[in-house]
């Protein structure tokens, strides 16, 4: 019965996790939870799981980052990035985020970054935004602390055999294929789309206006109220109620209550104030007139999955949404009905606090660079710097656990005044830590069933006669096609225990099926949903999925032919 259970609740997160678009950690942390309910787990296994070091070390790492993200070395650098020539370009692009995202979170690398691009007068933004996010990609792979895909494996190693991976364990494959990668960027760099480089999209925009019940619209047609000859801005529906209007038709008469959504050019929304009683969404009068500022959901905002209503987002954030755009999918309905999703593009009327509330960073990626976080002090940046360099070559030649090193790293952030007590409550990674515990605690789960014995058991015979490569080569594949349907992380998390009890039956060194899955997780580079870059870039360089396939097939190919050779060569077979 035990056995039937696992089956299911693992059944259960695989599908979840392929086709549907629920939270990550939601869905792990649901099956977490079926594995503790149903006994297939005691208490202190999982408090065990939940205090893995690697899982801390993870958790230090991106709290450590939140400080990193205010040195100023790489902004200073990204002025000198984009010069006329569109090689030059994007080789100085790749290279300075390549190193960068070695040490530093990648996602801040790009954050920083991606200002400077949409901002360069030599080059339209989708030209570079692409290289920007698989330059961040492939600097990642290099370290341990790179990206959390890596720290992931390493937690779970950790939890099988008592020791993690070290800090320079990936280099030996890494750093060359991320050569090769820099190349194809480079090489193919003609396969870019060329989008424009306007620094407010001009199509898209979701925009939503209501009709006031004192309005000297009602009664009218859309043809005599003069809605339908706008200029830069489109009638797309009408929602009266439940029911959507789509296409409008000329001769439809406006009633009170009556949602208009318009699309296009949203700095035109000016336009709207002349028609009496049309109010936009979550607007008050006068702040029309504020600057208007355009962001970037991240990965894991809080604000993700809720609607615009639902998170009270002028209270939390002193702005109100006027337009809302997301690539890939076309938007319909009530805009404070639409739930955001990482990724989309919001245009902002932004309100005289909203510069300085503390939460903009977890929330959001912020193209208006005034609104940003200030740079440190030169004293405490090279202080910061020279410490975090200290912590790693110690922790590389295994002088200083590299637990330990973030905590002394962290604790002089707090002490300098770098970070403060609330900052790391705000950014604390929730959902990264409870879609690992989770992770470990279901394939500890499955393991006390018997169900991965069983499996062994049934399978072995079969896979006596395996060749160690083709092994290598398959669940590099699996990882790198589960990646691109759902996320980098998922997809190591699933992954590692399948291809560690692949070894062990086998009988061979887990070792290189376990580099399959590290390096085969972070190479999403033919979707945007695999990495959280990816996301990041989408609306900002106005791409489609057919641009992410176009420019990023051959870079998925020629830095999976390269990993694929040199992982038997690094960790022989």
């Amino acid at each position: 019965m035990e056995q039937i259970l696992g089956a299911l609740i693992l059944i259960w997160l695989i599908v979840a996790l392929v086709a549907t678009h629920w939270p990550v950690a939601w869905i792990f942390g649901s099956s977490m939870l079926a594995c503790y309910l149903l006994g297939l787990i005691d208490t202190q296994s999982l408090l065990d799981k939940a205090s893995n070091e690697g899982v801390l070390t993870l958790v230090l790492l991106l709290l450590v980052s939140v400080g990193l993200e205010r040195l100023p070395w790489l902004t200073a650098l990204s002025q000198r990035i984009v010069v006329p020539s569109l090689g030059g370009s994007v080789l100085r692009l790749s290279t300075i985020t390549l190193l960068f995202s070695a040490l530093v979170n990648n996602t801040a690398v790009v954050a920083t970054l991606a200002g400077v691009v949409r901002k360069n007068r030599h080059h339209a933004a989708s030209q570079l935004l692409l290289p920007l996010s698989y330059a961040a990609i492939l600097g990642g792979t290099l370290t341990l602390i790179g990206t959390s895909t890596n720290l992931i494996v390493s937690s779970f190693l950790q939890d099988a055999t008592g020791t993690g991976l070290n800090f320079f364990a990936f280099l030996p494959v890494a750093l060359p294929a991320a050569v090769a990668g820099i190349t194809a960027l480079w090489l193919f760099r003609r396969r870019l789309p060329i989008n424009g480089s306007s620094l407010v999209p001009i199509a898209e925009y979701l925009i939503e206006a209501e009709v006031q019940s004192n309005s000297k619209l009602i009664g009218n047609s859309i043809q005599a109220n003069g809605l339908r000859d706008l200029g830069d801005l489109f009638l797309v529906e009408l929602v009266r109620g439940d029911v959507v209007l789509s296409p409008v038709a000329p001769t439809q008469r406006i009633a009170a209550g009556d949602k208009l959504i318009f699309s296009g050019d949203v700095t035109r929304v000016g336009a709207l104030e002349r028609f009496h009683g049309l109010k936009l969404f979550a607007l008050e009068a006068g702040l029309l007139s504020a600057n208007m500022t355009e962001v970037v959901i991240m990965p894991n905002a809080a604000i993700v999955g809720q609607t615009i209503k639902e998170n009270r987002f002028r209270a939390r954030f002193d702005a109100a949404v006027v337009g809302l755009k997301r690539d890939g999918a076309r938007l319909s309905g009530k805009l404070g009905a639409i739930r955001l999703q990482a990724g989309d593009s919001l245009m902002l009327a932004a309100g005289p606090d909203f510069a300085q509330r503390s939460n903009l960073s977890k929330n959001f990626l912020i193209i208006d660079q005034e609104i940003d976080s200030s740079s440190l002090p030169l004293t405490k940046s090279i202080f910061l710097s020279v410490s975090l360099v200290a912590v790693i070559l110690l922790s590389a030649f295994e002088f200083l656990s590299l637990l330990k090193g973030l905590a002394f790293v962290l604790a002089s952030m707090l002490v300098l005044g770098v970070v403060s007590g609330s900052d790391l409550r705000r950014r604390f990674p929730f959902e990264m830590w409870l879609t690992i515990i989770s992770a470990l605690t279901i394939s500890q789960a499955l393991a006390n069933t018997g169900l991965i014995q069983e499996f062994s058991h049934t399978i072995g015979p079969a896979l006596t006669n395996v060749p160690t490569y083709l092994a290598v080569v398959m669940v590099y594949l699996l990882t790198l096609l589960l990646t691109e349907l759902m996320t980098n992380n998922a997809a190591a998390a699933l992954m590692f225990p399948v291809a560690y009890s692949l070894a062990l039956t086998i009988g061979v060194d887990p070792m290189p099926l376990i580099m399959a899955v590290a390096f085969g997780a972070s190479a999403s580079f033919i979707t945007p949903f695999g990495y959280a870059t990816n996301l990041m870039i989408q609306n900002l360089g106005g791409y489609k999925r057919i641009d992410y396939w176009r420019y990023g097939w051959p870079i998925s190919l020629i830095y999976s032919a390269v990993v694929l050779c040199l992982i038997p060569l690094a960790f022989p077979l």
